[in-house]
């Protein structure tokens, strides 16, 4: 069977059975169907015509095929959020090792932080090893798109946005379903990660960290090691405590600075970076350990 054959089918399918309002979707995931107007156009489809991505989305069969059959090299279905009956919200939980993000991981730190039991419900494997998560919302709440505010590595699928239907094919790989095929019940959000979802965006927060003054930690070696743990982006934040931590009790075996403070110090400036603070403290004892001279 083709790709598209089989998007088309799952597309059809996902509307009859669950009532999904869906779109063609190319390869890059992207809606399939050009654009009939200019760029910069502000038509959501009331000139009749498709081409207008989420807002072409529909649930009847007709409609879909005759969508599918605009677009023959459509690979995946797109599934509408925010739309009735089911008002579909989704989180994108992406896993991604070499920039140090796993959304699913930083989804139960903010559930368990936040005492959020978080329910089962349609669970999606995306290509490269991450996750989406469906829920039904109240018809009354419009929940944004957004990138990265509840927590790296999560993005939520809200009013406007789209999820990949099971079945679709992306450059990457399959869309396939994680959880139990038996049961594809798509529960409803959870009310305080509903709250977290549509809070209004925060601006950022000064840091409450305060530099250690160089008079009092031994000079300005410390200062440097502990800015430069703080600056240290998703990724290297490991690596440079621990880098920083080894200087730091080489500066105390040689007399230069307090360990302990330089390890408070440093431990501190980790946890503001966005490290947890068990893998901080677990850090600075492995660069104590491997440091010649370090206090036990």
């Amino acid at each position: 069977m083709s790709d598209w054959r089989n998007a088309l089918d799952n597309a059809l399918q996902a509307a009859d059975q669950h009532e999904f309002r869906v779109i063609p979707l190319s390869l890059t995931k992207l809606p399939a169907l050009k654009s009939p107007h200019d760029k910069g156009h502000g038509c959501k489809g009331e000139c009749g015509q498709m081409g207008h991505g989420i807002h072409d989305a529909s649930s009847n069969p007709d409609r879909i095929r005759m969508m599918f059959e605009a677009a023959r090299h459509a690979t995946g279905y797109g599934i509408a959020c925010g739309r009735p009956p089911h008002f579909l919200i989704g989180l994108d939980l992406d896993r991604d090792a070499e920039k140090d993000v796993d959304g699913v991981w930083e989804l139960r730190r903010l559930c368990a932080r936040k005492g959020i039991a978080v329910p089962r419900t349609v669970i999606i494997r995306t290509p490269r090893g991450g996750y989406h998560a469906w829920w039904t919302g109240p018809a009354d709440v419009k929940v944004p798109n957004r990138a990265g505010q509840l927590a790296p590595g999560i993005d939520v699928r809200g009013a406007g946005g789209y999820l990949v239907g099971p079945g679709s094919r992306g450059a990457r790989g399959l869309y396939t379903l994680a959880s139990d095929p038996d049961d594809v019940t798509v529960h409803p959000i959870p009310e305080q990660l509903l709250h977290l979802m549509t809070a209004s965006k925060e601006q950022p927060k000064p840091s409450r960290y305060r530099q250690p003054a160089a008079s009092a930690s031994g000079g300005g070696a410390l200062v440097g090691l502990v800015r430069l743990v703080l600056d240290a982006p998703q990724g290297q934040r490991n690596s440079r405590l621990y880098w920083a931590s080894c200087k730091a009790f080489e500066h105390a075996a040689a007399g230069r600075l307090d360990g302990g403070a330089a390890e408070r110090a440093l431990i501190r400036a980790a946890v503001e970076a966005g490290l947890p603070e068990p893998e901080a403290h677990r850090t600075v004892a492995s660069a104590r350990g491997t440091t010649v001279g370090a206090a036990p």
